[in-house]
């Protein structure tokens, strides 16, 4: 899986939320050219939930839950996106790193399910706290 990317939250809510037209649209060609082109993203679980979460709660025009679930079941069921998820012993590793690095909990959860799975890049606008988690390359879309 060199290749793939994981694409982090930021991304995706921005890729529905038109309150910044200049990162809506590069977000959502981004998401848009991995649903059409057959390019491969990566997510994870715990990505979903904080998209629903934003989508619903914390945007200037927050989505309806039936909206928003509908979102998020196109990621789960679309068959190009790598959908990850952790077990304990990523978990653990990731409370040890966070402790010792002074890491956010779950950028670190999200890092390590990444290195867990041989994926090295996320795209997130979260430039800060990614490039303190070791053997994680950030790029962000929106410089």
């Amino acid at each position: 899986m060199p290749d793939n990317k994981f694409i982090d939250t930021s991304v995706l809510v921005y890729a529905f939320d038109k309150s910044e037209q200049a990162k809506h649209e590069t977000a959502s060609k981004l998401v848009r050219d991995m649903f059409e082109r057959g390019e491969k993203g990566a997510i994870s679980a715990q990505v979903l939930l904080e998209l629903y979460n934003v989508l619903t709660r914390s945007i200037s025009d927050p989505l309806s839950p039936a909206d928003a679930s509908s979102i998020v079941y196109k990621f789960f069921e679309a068959a190009g996106w790598i959908k990850l998820d952790y077990n304990t012993l990523i978990a653990r590793r990731a409370v040890t790193i966070a402790a010792g690095r002074k890491t956010k909990i779950w950028d670190t959860l999200i890092a390590e399910t990444m290195k867990e799975n041989g994926i090295d890049t996320i795209i997130t606008e979260n430039e800060k706290d990614f490039k303190k988690i070791p053997g994680i390359k950030v790029i962000n879309p929106f410089k």
